[in-house]
């Protein structure tokens, strides 16, 4: 006698795990940044008259949809709005995109100061705000962002002193205030920073002593110029670089 078992499902079970796949594929395929971040990209655009934008976001897409945005792990981790007619001010919130990496509003019309809470954003590798119409002091609180790659603060109208911490954040390649109301003695441990590749700090009202000039070359290279600005613009980071006589 042959007796043959089948495995049966029964329909009602069929379309439960059917639907419960299809629910746990919605949330991979659909998830979104907290509340918390989406509302700092928000803020963002409200602050800086985002209907006018060159390139606009419609806010009832999901934020993965938002130009210029990069999200990773459902984090923001890249804003990047070059040339795009921002006008206003930097909201405070910026500081709650704690996975954020690029922060890139070069060349629009951002005026008002930087917020302190950039402080925050400690794996902040690139910030860029060149040719912005941006015043008041560079914040102290720059000088928490231990992986900061690249500054960028070019062509604004910022003043004070550079607060002397941020001379010494070690993973700096890139330290660029030209064309500024900046006064004062340049950080020491800019000087010493071995990974500093470009130092450009012209068209400021800014002094160096015999000691920074001496261990900026011994620690830094002479290939670092503080008197020739180029500024050399590119696709995706406009960066003012300075060269050497013999580069030229």
């Amino acid at each position: 006698m042959n007796c043959n078992v089948r495995n049966f499902t029964p329909p009602i079970m069929k379309r439960t795990l059917l639907t419960l796949t299809f629910s746990l594929l919605s949330v991979v395929i659909f998830a979104q940044v907290s509340a918390k971040e989406k509302q700092a990209l928000l803020d963002l655009y409200l602050a800086t008259n985002g209907e006018n934008w060159i390139n606009t976001w419609d806010i009832n897409e999901p934020v993965a949809n938002w130009k210029g945005i990069t999200i990773e792990n459902n984090k923001v981790v890249g804003i990047s709005l070059l040339f795009n007619n921002m006008e206003g001010i930097l909201p405070a919130t910026l500081g709650n995109l704690e996975a954020l990496k690029v922060l890139e509003l070069s060349f629009n019309k951002i005026s008002g100061t930087l917020p302190e809470s950039l402080g925050n954003l400690q794996s902040l590798e690139v910030m860029a705000f060149n040719g912005n119409d941006l015043n008041g002091t560079i914040p102290a609180t720059l000088a928490n962002l231990y992986n900061l790659k690249q500054l960028h603060l070019s062509s604004n109208k910022l003043n004070g002193t550079i607060p002397a911490p941020i001379g010494y954040l070690e993973k700096l390649e890139v330290f660029n205030v030209f064309d500024n109301n900046l006064n004062g003695e340049l950080p020491i441990g800019l000087a010493s920073n071995a990974n500093l590749k470009e130092l450009v700090v012209a068209e400021n009202n800014l002094r160096t002593d015999e000691n920074f000039s001496k261990t900026l070359l011994s620690n830094s290279g002479a290939g670092i110029n503080l008197n020739k600005p180029i500024l050399s613009p590119s696709a995706k980071n406009v960066i003012a670089i300075e060269t050497s006589d013999d580069e030229n």
